[in-house]
């Protein structure tokens, strides 16, 4: 049966969340991030005040939240339109390799990004094809994604750094730069916040995004293309780790195979944390932002107070799992 070309008005649980304002932020559950963030700030003045309460520690918390930020407007995406993308920090590290091979930064810097571009959304297009068209499961899809973009990130560099030549500072200059103190790829990653939430919040394709999410089916039977919308998604996703490729050669001025390691985990619980549903149907960008500053922040803290790594991959695995036993504890109480 074909389906029908005419978008019929959503209904059910297919129709987007009736309230999201300005991305929800008085909602509950975004005051509650606030207070989060709050409290682990205080812990900074208390635990380290010489370093914490710095302009140097405020512009690294940014910069880190930067690329790691760009990633987790596209997993946004993609979890309110009911899915997962494992592959992202495989995709950026992927992308930062080609962006800046000797072949390639032979262009200039300006090509540079484009190929950066390209090839990121260039994978996220082969993973929205995989689930949409070819009926994988997104968790496969993308895991696939994840070792192959890996490996062949790993085998155009020959596991090794490169280096970003003199002649093509104008990527480095994103992070080096400043205007009222703050670097320019902190502007980028700002400017990639509010298209998210203009196109999440204003926009048919932010509508068809929490339609789908919500109900495949009644999207389906409104009108919506189901599976053209569920791979440009992935295409967005991807889109958004070519960008976070151009920011971390700015900041590394490198490109590795080994850049984004476990980028899904902090995106992915970013997302969780703000309030998203892994089901889909239901989040916001504030949201996820806010989870993200609070994950940096935790990072941050970690390291200004000498503690271990595999002591902070624990507390972020603790965050997650009260996360969505939060979720679920909330969804039981709403349900009839």
């Amino acid at each position: 049966m074909s389906e029908p070309t005419t978008e019929r008005p959503l209904s059910g649980a297919a129709a987007p969340p009736p309230s999201r304002g300005f991305g929800g932020l008085g909602e509950m559950r975004h005051l509650g991030l606030l207070v989060a963030l709050a409290l682990l700030v205080v812990v900074g003045l208390v635990t380290r005040p010489e370093n914490f309460a710095t302009t140097s520690n405020l512009v690294s918390i940014l910069s880190l939240a930067a690329t790691i930020g760009v990633i987790t407007v596209g997993a946004t995406f993609v979890i309110i339109g009911g899915g997962i993308d494992l592959s992202v920090g495989a995709v950026m590290a992927l992308a930062s390799v080609w962006a800046t091979t000797l072949a390639t930064q032979s262009y200039g810097p300006v090509v540079m990004a484009i190929c950066a571009i390209l090839v990121g959304t260039g994978a996220g297009l082969v993973n929205g094809l995989l689930i949409a068209y070819g009926r994988l499961v997104p968790f496969i899809a993308t895991l696939a994604m994840l070792v192959a973009a890996r490996g062949l990130a790993q085998r155009m560099s020959d596991r090794k750094t490169q280096l970003i030549q003199a002649d093509n500072a104008a990527i480095v200059d994103l992070s080096t730069t400043r205007v009222l103190g703050i670097p320019l790829l902190v502007y980028i990653f700002a400017l990639v916040v509010v298209l998210g939430w203009i196109v999440l919040n204003r926009t048919t394709f932010g509508r068809r995004t929490y339609a789908v999410g919500g109900n495949p089916e009644a999207a389906r039977l409104a009108g919506i293309d189901v599976r053209r919308h569920t791979m440009l998604l992935y295409a967005l996703s991807g889109l958004c780790c070519g960008i976070a490729a151009i920011l971390i050669m700015a900041r590394t001025t490198t490109g590795s195979s080994t850049h984004g390691d476990l980028y899904e985990l902090d995106a992915i619980a970013a997302v969780i944390i703000g309030g998203t549903l892994l089901t889909g149907g239901r989040g916001t960008i504030v949201g996820s932002i806010l989870g993200l500053l609070i994950f940096t922040l935790i990072t941050n803290l970690f390291i200004l107070n000498g503690l271990n790594t595999s002591d902070q991959l624990i507390a972020k695995g603790l965050i997650i799992v009260v996360a969505v036993l939060l979720q679920r504890r909330n969804l039981k109480e709403r349900a009839p």
